[in-house]
């Protein structure tokens, strides 16, 4: 996948209908096969933003988006998304029971049951999931629960791309560090690239094998994580929300 000096603005509240601002500004960096991208960067830098327009959420003001040769905007974004699949903090199950979610995007596709079913169960292995769990419906769930089934859902998928917005931000610490160690796995042995935005500085260091940083809407960093230099990028990101703080 490939960014192309992309930005993203939008209409600054109670100013002239001509005014923006920039959420995003001229950000490119490319994305390879087995990649683990930790993006992060303080609160408002563009991350979610960023991840929103790598699935056509949303749609860049400039710049352009490639998967492998093909502009995105030129793929259905039904097929989009099954190549550059997104999961959001907060997700939700539209009625359906925890397995019904899980499979729903596998029985779009067609897949015969054989496949679904072991995709299924390797998935509820791997993330540790309870069986029991299966015919749970969404009240029935805890919010770290859901975010755990957002993530089996986009995993049986077996995107080109995974895009991962906070996926351990309502999950224990264990849980937390068994989907890094999955996702680690996934990465290495299907060449699956993964971007996880992650404000947990520790976890996004211990998985990443490239960092992206943003601030206030630009791409200040793009470095191997041996690199970084996490004592500056924390001061960096306590500024930041320093700054943002005064600004409220």
């Amino acid at each position: 996948m490939r960014v192309e000096q992309v930005s993203l603005a939008a209409k600054a509240a109670g100013q002239a209908a001509s005014a923006l601002i920039y959420l995003l500004q001229d950000v490119s960096f490319q994305v390879f096969p087995g990649d683990r991208i930790s993006l992060i960067g303080a609160s408002g830098a563009g991350k979610t933003s960023l991840l929103r327009l790598l699935n056509r959420l949303s749609e860049p003001t400039s710049g352009k988006i490639y998967l492998e040769q093909d502009d995105i905007r030129q793929i259905p974004v039904t097929q989009l998304r099954q190549q550059v699949t997104l999961v959001l903090q907060e997700s939700k199950l539209l009625g359906m029971t925890v397995q019904e979610a899980i499979v729903y995007p596998l029985k779009l596709r067609g897949l015969p049951k054989s496949t679904i079913q072991q995709r299924l169960q390797e998935c509820l292995e791997q993330l540790h999931m309870p069986t029991e769990w299966l015919e749970r419906t969404e009240v029935q769930l805890s919010v770290g629960q859901r975010q755990l089934v957002s993530l089996a859902r986009a995993l049986v998928i077996q995107p080109k791309v995974l895009l991962l917005d906070e996926p351990t931000s309502a999950l224990d610490a264990g849980r937390g560090d068994n989907i890094l160690k999955v996702l680690t796995q996934v990465a290495s042995t299907r060449q699956i690239a993964i971007l996880m935005a992650n404000h947990q500085l520790d976890l996004a260091q211990a998985f990443a094998s490239r960092v992206l940083h943003l601030h206030q809407g630009r791409l200040i960093q793009n470095v191997e994580v041996a690199q970084v230099n996490w004592m500056g990028v924390r001061e960096v990101l306590a500024q930041a929300d320093k700054q943002t703080g005064q600004d409220w």
